[in-house]
């Protein structure tokens, strides 16, 4: 089971579901049950319609009993139902309001629940060091403060950070979180079980899971209710080797936890072929549904900025848009009216041009998708870090900001170099020779490019340079078009090498050609693809950056200098190497 789709899920299941201390004189109040209960089931249903009412009835009760403390939960709850219901930028302007005013309040007791939520905000940004440092200094924080019933649901928070990466820290987390709740906070204890069952099918302990499915159905029949219980079926079900009906299950209930609930189903069943099928279309989804939520979510940041604008301009955008509309509607029944008329004569001629068009729109869906999906994945990350930077009140410190810093340009640059590849390939369709006129030293060049690529390499890869030319040989060529070309080169390396080494060669074949190599540690490239990558859109892992026009490009850019670039397929690796030959020409014969 693929616990990050379960996060913000299991978030607000242990968050502050109502529970309040043994002193409270209201703990017993039927009317206080009933508000908790609804609030509490409406949620572990995700319904909407339910949840709102009923969260601001319990508020206005809790605010009739002063109780500050349960009250500002209740608010958390909102913002973290938001987030479950990936709502990111509505999320997100309440937690801001909710830090504004424990601030404006010196609610300093509280203040740790606006942790809690930059916490999930990192946790869901993908920045999990950050999240649990700062889920750690909640604790911490609500320890001071002595609200212990209120720990479990962070315990909880942490073992959604540790359960990918560390299960044995996740496990012992879990426990803690059980302990503290049976303590404070009876009312969790039912949920920290049912999370903790779950995971004896994921590893394979199934007798155990079978004896902890028997103890949730108890806790059912008593009338309890719990976040998780949806999967509990599911993998009951799986564990009986009922799978097509787990499955069946799964897709039913489970929703966006369906994918990987059936991945794990699958897999632990032996139907690898399914399972792989399974988990390809869970994670194209994932990409596809977190790259609209936060790239909708920057939208709304602009929208509101613009919001007072806009209303200004609305009356005259609206008799605007309902003229061309007008004109629009005209347009196409004069267009209309003519294909009619002259549909005879121009048989032979629509034909043609209607193929043409169902070619040019398959283009255009093949590069609409691939450049939506290369341009949103940085948009994304510089999205999520500049929410995050954006609130001074959760600021991290200089060392965090800097690395926040850093991600935004790199993926500022990876999008540019995107629509630099585009451009410039459009531009470089000329069969023509370029204008060779620069003359350039190609060592100092070559380490110039080098030392420009290398803030952009992973950190466990070294950038070298290898020279047989000496450092004052000089080429007449044209220094934009090889510089460009030899940069597409550098950048497939470093797309393709997590760690080693990518080396940039130089060397001349005898008097008459230039030859340049680069040579990268990745996973290399099958002999009979050597061409096909040259071809555009053309992409061997689709999950790596970019549109496919590196290649292509770098070969359009050297042909027009009059040389050749190709895979070098007697190179043995690890890796590939590209070679670049270019004739040397002395401009004085």
């Amino acid at each position: 089971m693929n616990i990050r789709h379960l996060i913000l899920l299991a978030i607000i299941a242990f968050l502050g579901t109502g529970s309040v201390k043994a002193d409270v004189p209201y703990k017993n109040d039927p009317k206080y049950l009933e508000l908790r209960d609804a609030m509490h089931h409406a949620f572990n249903d995700a319904d909407s319609a339910h949840f709102y009412p009923a969260v601001k009835k319990l508020e206005d009760y809790l605010l009739q009993q002063n109780d500050l403390h349960a009250y500002y939960t209740q608010r958390c709850n909102e913002i973290i139902f938001l987030m479950n219901k990936q709502k990111i930028f509505e999320a997100y302007t309440l937690g801001r309001k909710l830090s504004t005013e424990l601030r404006e309040k010196k609610i300093d007791k509280e203040m740790y629940m606006a942790y809690n939520i930059l916490g999930h905000i990192n946790r869901y940004c993908g920045n999990k060091a950050a999240a649990r440092r700062i889920f750690r200094k909640v604790i911490d924080m609500i320890e001071e403060a002595g609200y212990y019933e209120n720990m479990p649901p962070i315990y909880m928070n942490l073992v959604n950070v540790e359960i990918e990466d560390d299960p044995e820290e996740a496990m012992r987390l879990l426990d803690k979180a059980l302990e503290i709740a049976k303590e404070y906070s009876p009312d969790r204890v039912f949920d920290i079980e049912t999370r903790k069952y779950l995971t004896y099918y994921t590893n394979g302990d199934i007798k155990k899971f079978h004896e902890c499915y028997e103890l949730y159905r108890q806790g059912v029949a008593e009338g309890k209710s719990s976040v998780h219980g949806r999967s509990m079926e599911v993998y009951y079900l799986a564990s009986l080797g009922k799978i097509d009906e787990a499955i069946a299950l799964a897709k039913e209930e489970l929703g966006d936890e369906a994918k990987d609930a059936i991945t794990e189903i699958l897999a632990k069943n032996g139907r690898w072929e399914e399972a792989y099928k399974a988990l390809k279309e869970a994670t194209s989804t994932s990409d596809s549904v977190n790259n609209v939520v936060l790239i909708n979510s920057m939208r709304s940041i602009s929208d509101q900025l613009r919001l007072e604008e806009m209303e200004k301009q609305t009356a005259r955008n609206r008799l605007i848009a309902m003229g061309v509309g007008l004109l629009l509607l005209i347009l196409l029944v004069a267009a209309l009216s003519y294909i009619v008329f002259n549909r005879r004569k121009h048989l032979k001629e629509l034909k043609v041009a209607y193929d043409h068009a169902l070619e040019s729109d398959r283009l255009k869906t093949a590069f609409i998708q691939n450049v939506s999906h290369e341009v949103r994945t940085p948009l994304n990350i510089i999205s999520g870090f500049s929410q995050i930077i954006a609130m001074p009140e959760l600021t991290s410190n200089s060392e965090e900001r800097q690395h926040m810093a850093l991600m935004m340009q790199k993926n500022c640059h990876q999008i540019t170099s995107l629509i630099d590849e585009m451009l410039e390939l459009s531009f470089s369709e000329s069969t023509e020779d370029a204008v060779k006129e620069d003359v350039v030293e190609i060592n100092d060049m070559l380490r110039d490019l080098l030392q420009e690529n290398q803030p952009l390499v992973n950190p466990d890869t070294k950038l070298e340079f290898s020279t047989t030319i000496n450092d004052d040989f000089t080429l007449t060529t044209n220094q934009v078009m090889l510089r460009r070309a030899l940069s597409t080169l550098i950048d497939n390396a470093i797309k393709n090498t997590t760690e080693g080494t990518i080396t940039m060669k130089a060397s001349a074949l005898g008097t008459t050609q230039l030859i340049i190599a680069v040579e990268d540690n990745g996973p290399g490239i099958p002999d009979d693809e050597a061409e096909h990558i040259f071809e555009r859109f053309v992409k061997l892992d689709s999950f790596k950056e970019g549109l496919g026009l590196g290649l292509p490009l770098c070969r359009t850019l050297i042909r027009r200098l009059g040389g050749t670039v190709l895979l070098d397929r007697t190179f043995k690796g690890p890796g590939a190497r590209f070679v670049i030959s270019l004739p040397i020409e002395n401009p004085d014969e």
